[in-house]
């Protein structure tokens, strides 16, 4: 009790003491000044220290949790996965993925691969999985083809795309499924392609390379937000798919001498969504395609209902958007809009050939902006690669209804070149609202052979008297005097 007593008697002695020497205190201008200069001086350091505390550019940010897209959720870690990008975590991903293939009547589960570099060789996924990629984390493709397996040629394809017998799988590889996701905080899956591109220009390999990600005869599938780099071959191919949703992704691959590295090949799918995404590789940014020849004509399974939108695609070797050449199971229904193509060879493109069959029908293509392109629109009916000699020479595609609104851009060499042939005539295509700046100056920059449809309302260049002409009212103008007449100049 002593103690307390004088504690408290002091406190109160020191609180007489503040009543004395504060107005004295104040009563000095100089003495204000200076308190209030500490003060401010400290509120400054708090603000300062707190901006520190909230803002990335002193300290990094924490890395962005991983979020749960399934009732339940593993950590590649959980199996032994080590991402030094030396240790091989094939066995970690696939006991990730027979773990949740337990968990289907569940709604699945979700496998969160975390920042690092975890090498593997191909593996499979399963159905109601989630494949989570962190920011910084990065699936590594294992470049020695010996721990690659081997798989049957696709059926619409014959023997083997590239050479017959087997192929090589996937990287990442689906049959089968349902309700599959591959997403990520922008996380990247890497092939590692350059062994592959080196090997097949130097042709050491005896099997067709596998794709990145190939997903077979599934549905219900959504592949967003991670980027896909250097493929062995195809990167993303969704075959004999429905219902597919492919949105915010980056696929690259180096511009020259990554061969056959297509972005998105859409085979024999049906509805289907590509939109937001970002693509530059070594040839197609997007080919649709339906099967090769008689083997497409008897497997029999069209591409349709497909939408591409917002896209921004680079293609120095092929095109940004074909369509084709394998085509022969049959393409229609497609909508390619808001694109735009920079630096490249070609920009959207429909391309077949005498044996393929099918048909390429009821194409839309909506508001394209082509930049530094040397030909912008292309129909070529002369592709001959075959893979035997076993196609039916009368097997005749069928190219109709297409149409053109909203064409633009600059530093273009060729607006348009449509090659049809006696065979193989393009039927009713349509071309309006059309001005692209040209880098070279010919009489035939507008190229046409053995095609019919219109022009409607003011289009520049000039287009090909092959097409009737049509005023904004869509009355016509002036009919065209041939369709098979032909200037086609393949010499620029």
């Amino acid at each position: 009790m002593m103690v307390e007593s004088f504690t408290l008697g002091r406190f109160h002695n020191h609180r007489l003491d503040l009543k004395r020497w504060i107005p004295a205190l104040l009563s000095s201008h100089k003495t204000l000044f200076t308190v209030l200069w500490i003060v401010a001086f400290g509120s400054v350091f708090i603000w300062q220290r707190n901006i520190v505390d909230g803002f990335s550019f002193f300290r990094r940010a924490p890395a962005r949790p991983m979020p749960k897209l399934r009732q339940v959720a593993f950590n590649l870690t959980d199996f032994g996965g080590v991402g030094d990008g030396v240790t091989l975590n094939t066995k970690a991903f696939e006991r990730a993925v027979f773990a949740i293939s337990k968990l289907g009547k569940k709604g699945g589960g979700q496998l969160n691969v975390p920042a690092g570099y975890w090498l593997t060789a191909p593996f499979n996924l399963t159905s109601h999985m989630t494949l989570f990629l962190a920011e910084d984390a990065v699936i590594l493709g294992l470049q020695d083809e010996k721990y690659w397996p081997l798989m049957p040629p696709l059926p619409s394809y014959g023997s083997g795309r590239e050479h017959p017998g087997p192929r090589y799988g996937s990287l990442i590889h689906g049959q089968n499924l349902k309700d599959v996701v591959i997403t990520g905080h922008n996380g990247t899956i890497n092939g590692q392609g350059q062994t592959w591109w080196k090997k097949y220009r130097q042709k050491l390999l005896n099997h067709t390379r596998g794709p990145l990600v190939q997903i077979m005869w599934s549905s219900d599938i959504l592949i967003s937000n991670i980027t896909l780099r250097d493929s062995p071959f195809w990167t993303l191919h969704p075959y004999d798919c429905k219902n597919v949703t492919i949105r915010n992704v980056t696929i690259l691959a180096p511009i020259f001498e990554a061969p056959n590295t297509d972005g998105i090949d859409p085979d024999s799918c049906e509805d289907m969504v590509i939109e937001d995404c970002y693509i530059s590789v070594g040839d197609d940014g997007i080919a649709i395609k339906s099967g090769w020849d008689q083997y497409g004509i008897a497997y029999g399974r069209p591409s349709k209902n497909i939408l591409i939108r917002n896209l921004v695609v680079r293609s120095m070797v092929s095109a940004g958007v074909s369509i084709g050449s394998e085509m022969s199971g049959g393409i229609s229904n497609v909508t390619v809009e808001n694109l735009v193509v920079w630096n490249s060879r070609r920009a959207v493109r429909i391309k077949t050939s005498p044996g393929r069959g099918g048909y390429v029908r009821h194409i839309v293509y909506r508001n394209l902006t082509f930049d530094n392109v040397r030909v912008g629109v292309v129909i070529k009916t002369d592709y001959n690669e075959h893979p035997d000699d076993g196609f039916d020479r009368k097997a005749l595609p069928i190219l109709e209804d297409f149409s053109f609104t909203g064409i633009h851009g600059q530093g273009v060499r060729v607006p348009v070149r449509i090659h049809g042939s006696a065979d193989i005539p393009v039927r009713n295509i349509t071309f309006r609202d059309m001005s692209v700046g040209l880098t070279y100056k010919k009489k035939h920059i507008f190229q046409c052979a053995f095609v019919q449809g219109r022009v409607i309302g003011t289009v520049f260049p000039a287009p090909c008297e092959n097409l009737d002409r049509y005023n904004e009212q869509q009355q016509l103008v002036k009919r065209s005097a041939s369709q098979n007449m032909t200037d086609i100049d393949y010499d620029f």
